[in-house]
């Protein structure tokens, strides 16, 4: 640890001196220390336990080796040796290791031989065994498979929120920090990569082992190897070595690819350097991009980890997805200071680190790449998405209470990854830039390799604003939900008034402080932004003059359901600026969600006139986007049906009167989303089967096999020999399997579809979540919703044994692929109903349930 972690700030020492001022002395007697309340032995990793733990344990340090057999099916064999300091033996030490007993081989504590003692997840050390200073313990035993992610030729490690204890014995919590010294057998055609630098290694005629330096200090869950047959890619990048593992095989891919990769890697170390104030804390800084990688990337210590598809683009890629890949890298790049220099000391404060990194990626991305316009990219990305969990039953806030660590998954969501930043932008707003700049800094400098909690930061800022942080944090990080804002308009003498007030969609009396922006149009083409400082439920704009008409949230700052007139295609075209019809398009679905301003179709005819129009392609992604989901989610088959000849002719005619090549392709893809008439498939399926793509427009492979699994799900009357025909044009080996594990999903007889829905109840069958939920898409698809509707009752029963072997996105992820597009009373039923019949079920999973089947309930209001 750094002597930045140790220095007393003037603050701190205040503190200090204020809270010595009004405490007693603490009497000195000579009374017997009374003995240490026992820590329950209870599955996962309590509260109580990690707290005991950080209290006893320090120095702590981990030797582990591995041995992988070239079989997936052979057992890891493994040995460790685990140092530590104790400070008080008056009671055993908890191992956790979420596995078998059987596979605990030996353990030896201090030079001798102990009895395995394990339970509830626990390997438990005897406090006989133990003594005050330093311990060593060495434990042989067969490692878990659940994290480890074995394939037939590759393998890696994912173990956030609490994993490290399904692979091996360990104190998994973030606050217990250690270094960690691996050595790795392996088949010797394999690549290796790992937190620490590589030290040395030894061959083998069948294996090599390779021993890695100790890692910094981290905590468990960064803890992450990757092996297995890559191609390793090493270059210096701003006097940096970088080394890349990847398993690519596309060659224009590599060459579009690679130098844009490692770029973006240098760009952000560079503009974080540079904000924080403080350079790379690290040793190494390596990369490994990973087929249907769990996430889009996890931001391990020396070796992030990234979905292979999200970083390799080819001439099809949109100007969106070469954003979103900025934002990808530039996200785990902060992370190696918000989240992995400075942990959060408990997962309830999870958030913190996903808030800062993607605060920052966005900051990184304004710069790096050209045309990213921020400020729509970021209403863009994150508004729809917050909106669709902070609208529901199931909100949650951003800042969460956890028990134990085995419910720490369920705390991941849209409103860590999507909300938080629109608070964070808010609170930037509040204190101002530099100050917010300055506070986070300090806040770097003084936890530095530790651990630190939401209310240790909102201290530091605090000192920085005369602003009520503890008032403002309260609603916006400690509660869910969102305002609806309403005015009045009223005046005279030639001035307008609006009175805007605001209200909890809940209808409770919470207010949200905040800044917002409103756009007055007046009958002369004038037109004036008005910044609104709403600290109060009510607030009064006056106006001189008479505006034509109120545009609420201009500037797409504000968070809420804002006021909106029922507008014509031609007023959102007017618009000027691309952020106010993105913030306008946003906030109607919002009202039209809510049953306010316009229904679905009304909206849908709407936006069917905007899209030929609308000039900037961020735009054309949200509005294709809503569209669809209108067309799927909110009309009746019958009116999909009638619909779908005009919608496709507009849709298509949109696309080619369009000169740019991205907007081209969204359109495109909205049309292929919303295909129904036979003329729509048998043009899709000529585009396939010629391999030939609309004018202007650059299809890839990717993109040909989406294509043919729309195909499919229609049951196009060629679908039969058409995945085939695709999967034979695959090249790449992990891109086949996948194809091949969605075939079933997909088939046109319900027998076969019923078999490999009922094949999902076997974990094995779900190893590749990515994969499951692509397959559960087409399962539920609404033009197979008659046949499927019949799984959601043994889909909803799955869900607590998905969130036990899955990984955190997974549960919620299964529910939306599951619920996303039905409308029928029945399906609403069959929610409600399971629901009712499981009153004590877990908490974080009921409310992702009413996240996920939020667009059904309104579904059976809005679609009569």
């Amino acid at each position: 640890m750094t002597t930045s972690a140790f220095c007393a700030h003037g603050a701190r020492f205040s503190l200090w001196l204020a809270l010595l001022a009004c405490t007693k002395p603490l009497a000195v007697t000579n009374a017997p220390t009374p003995p240490a309340a026992t820590v329950a032995v209870v599955p996962g990793v309590s509260r109580e336990l990690a707290e005991d733990r950080a209290r006893r344990i320090s120095r702590l340090g981990y030797q582990l080796a591995l041995t992988v057999p070239p079989r997936k099916a052979d057992p890891v064999t493994a040995t460790e040796t685990l140092t530590f300091h104790l400070a008080d033996t008056r009671q055993p030490v908890q191992l956790d290791f979420k596995e078998q007993a059987d596979r605990l081989k030996s353990l030896t504590i201090n030079g001798k031989s102990a009895a395995i003692d394990f339970r509830e997840e626990h390997l438990v050390l005897p406090a006989a065994s133990l003594k005050t200073g330093s311990n060593q313990v060495e434990i042989h035993f067969i490692a878990g498979n659940q994290s480890l992610n074995r394939n037939d030729d590759y393998l890696y490690t994912l173990l956030v929120p609490d994993r490290a204890r399904t692979v091996f014995p360990v104190f998994d919590q973030p606050s217990l920090k250690a270094s960690f010294t691996l050595a790795l057998t392996v088949p010797k055609t394999w690549q290796a990569l790992a937190n620490g630098p590589l030290q040395d290694s030894t061959v083998t005629a069948e294996n090599k082992t390779l021993r890695f330096a100790p890692s910094d200090t981290i905590s468990t869950y960064l803890f992450s190897f990757a092996a297995g047959r890559f191609t390793r890619i090493s270059r210096s990048m701003a006097g940096r070595d970088m080394q890349f593992l990847h398993r690519e095989t596309d060659k224009n891919k590599l060459k579009l690819s690679l130098n844009p990769i490692f770029q973006i890697h240098a760009d952000a170390l560079k503009f974080l350097e540079e904000y924080t104030g403080i350079p790379y804390p690290f040793r190494k800084f390596d990369f490994v991009a990973l087929p249907d990688f769990q996430y889009g990337g996890m931001e391990h210590v020396g070796a992030i980890d990234y979905k292979a598809s999200t970083l390799f683009l080819d001439e099809g890629a949109t100007q969106d997805q070469k954003i979103a890949r900025s934002n990808l890298i530039s996200h785990e790049t902060a992370h190696m200071w918000f989240g992995d220099l400075v942990t959060m000391q408990w997962f309830n404060d999870v958030w913190m680190k996903e808030v800062f990194a993607n605060f920052m990626a966005d900051k990184i991305t304004e710069i790096a790449v050209a045309n990213s316009n921020y400020d729509l990219k970021f209403v863009v990305d994150h508004y729809p998405a917050a909106y669709g969990v902070d609208r529901t039953a199931g909100a949650n806030p951003i800042r969460q209470e956890l028990d134990n660590l085995k419910d720490a998954g369920s705390l991941y969501g849209n409103i860590i990854y999507h909300k938080a930043p629109i608070m964070m932008r808010q609170l930037e707003r509040l204190m101002g830039e530099e100050p917010f700049r300055q506070g986070l800094q300090e806040y770097l400098r003084k936890y530095a390799y530790g651990n630190a909690t939401w209310p240790d930061l909102i201290v530091i800022l605090d000192a920085r604003t005369p602003a009520d942080l503890q008032t403002w944090n309260q609603v916006w990080v400690n509660q869910p939900g969102r305002p609806v804002f309403s005015y009045r308009r009223g005046g005279h003498d030639g001035q307008t008034v609006l009175e805007i007030t605001q209200q909890a969609e809940d209808g409770s009396a919470r207010l949200w402080p905040q800044e917002f922006t409103v756009l007055l149009e007046f009958e002369d083409g004038r037109t004036q932004e008005r910044t609104v400082k709403m600290t109060e439920r009510e607030a009064t704009l006056k106006v001189s003059g008479n505006p034509q008409r109120v545009v609420f949230n201009a500037t797409g700052i504000g968070y809420g359901v804002f006021p909106v007139d029922a507008p014509s295609a031609a007023e959102l075209v007017a618009l000027r600026s691309s952020v106010t019809r993105a913030a306008a398009y946003v906030n109607l679905y919002e009202n039209m969600l809510n049953g306010r301003t316009l229904a679905p179709r009304q909206l849908l005819d709407v936006y069917r006139q905007v899209l030929p129009k609308e000039p900037e392609e961020l735009n054309i992604k949200l509005l294709t986007g809503q569209a669809t989901d209108i067309f799927w989610k909110l009309l009746k088959p019958a009116e999909r049906v009638a619909l779908a000849p005009a919608l496709e002719k507009e849709l298509w005619t949109a696309m080619q009167q369009n000169s740019a090549s991205n907007s081209k392709k969204l359109l495109f893809k909205a049309y292929q989303s919303v295909a129904l008439t036979k003329e729509a498939q048998t043009r899709l399926y000529t585009i396939w089967n010629q391999q030939q793509a609309p004018p202007g427009i650059k299809l890839t492979e990717d993109d040909y096999t989406a294509l043919a699994l729309a195909l499919a799900v229609r049951d196009y009357p060629a679908a039969q020999p058409i995945l085939p025909a695709q999967l034979a044009r695959i090249q790449n080996p992990d891109r086949q399997k996948r194809l091949q594990f969605l075939l079933p999903a997909l088939a046109p007889d319900v027998a076969t579809r019923d078999a490999f829905f009922a094949s999902l109840k076997d974990e094995k069958n779900r190893e590749k979540e990515a994969w499951v939920v692509s397959a559960l898409g087409y399962l539920h698809h609404p033009l197979r919703a008659a046949t499927s509707e019949k799984y959601l009752p043994e889909s909803l029963a799955l869900l607590e044994e998905i969130q036990q072997t899955g990984d955190i996105f997974f549960p919620y992820s299964w529910l939306q692929a599951t619920l996303g597009f039905y409308q029928t009373p029945t399906a609403a039923r069959t929610v409600r109903e399971f629901l009712a019949a499981h009153p004590q079920y877990n908490p974080k999973l009921r409310a992702k349930l009413l996240q996920a089947a939020d667009d059904l309930f309104r579904a059976e209001k809005l679609v009569r």
